[in-house]
Parts: structure tokens; C-alpha cells; sequence
């Protein structure tokens, strides 16, 4: 699939060109490693602000059944003392 780009800043296209130079790549292979790059990246955030959330609501799922767990010890407790 092509991307065209028009009225990019010379200097940016300047910077391009010596960067892939540096590099001994093309500057269409450098422009596609960075694209491809920052697509995997924005997966790779989305992906991790998810687990994130997972991971919060199983923290507080846990303190819950850990505060029943509690009230259960000391009814038992309490019932044993009877």
C-alpha cells in the first residue's frame, strides 16, 4: 500500500535523508520502520492500559473477598467461644 505526503518541511525530509543515510537504509525503509513502529506502539499502549485495568479490578475483587474472609473468621471465632 503507497502513502504520499505532500508539502513536508525540506528541513524535515533533510533530516530523514541523513538519518536513513546513517543508517545505510533507504528513506521509504526508514519512514516504514517509524510508522510501523508508533502503529505497534498505539496497540501496544492500548493493550497495557487494558491489562492495567484488568489488574486493578482483580486488586479490589481481592481486598472484597479478603474483608469477608475476615468477617467470616470472626464469626467463627465467636461462635467457638459460645
Amino acid at each position: 500500500m503507497e502513502i504520499k505526503i505532500r508539502n513536508v518541511d525540506p528541513f524535515v525530509v533533510k533530516t530523514f535523508d541523513e538519518l536513513a543515510k546513517k543508517k545505510s537504509i533507504s528513506r521509504q525503509e526508514l519512514l516504514n520502520s517509524i510508522l510501523t513502529k508508533i502503529a505497534y506502539e498505539q496497540g501496544m499502549n492500548e493493550r497495557e492500559a487494558r491489562l492495567e485495568m484488568l489488574v486493578e479490578k482483580n486488586i479490589q475483587f481481592m481486598e472484597k473477598v479478603d474483608d469477608r474472609v475476615e468477617q467470616l473468621e470472626n464469626l467463627l471465632s465467636g461462635l467457638m467461644e459460645e
